[in-house]
């Protein structure tokens, strides 16, 4: 999925971002098996980068920064499509992973159970 410049700006314009900090929820999935792979943030710029060159970009809260999942392990999410919630205030982003996802090595973030903490 790759949308032109005013294109992703027109539809991430239709989103509710929270006023928090100006952020959607971002679950990611991947396309084929829809196993949900992580769960992050996603602000303006985020999702336009997202939108324009087909690769996953989120926003990091805690280091207050946009970063392109997959920089530094060589991992990339490639982009297959975009879902938006009922309420437009959180998107799913389905993709086709390009090795694991997770900083842990797993396929999926989603790998313990509530009782393994």
């Amino acid at each position: 999925m790759k949308l032109m410049p005013e294109e992703a700006e027109n539809l991430v314009s239709k989103l509710r971002f929270r006023h928090v900090d100006e952020t959607v929820i971002a679950v990611v999935q991947d396309y084929q098996t829809k196993e949900v792979l992580m769960a992050g943030f996603m602000n303006r710029e985020a999702l336009i980068k997202t939108l324009t060159t087909g690769y996953l970009h989120l926003w990091s809260t805690s280091r207050r920064k946009l970063w392109l999942k997959g920089e530094t392990s060589g991992n990339f999410q490639l982009v297959v499509d975009v879902k938006v919630d009922c309420d437009a205030d959180a998107v799913l982003v389905l993709v086709k992973p390009l090795g694991p996802i997770c900083h842990t090595g797993n396929f999926s973030c989603f790998y313990k159970r509530l009782v393994e903490l």
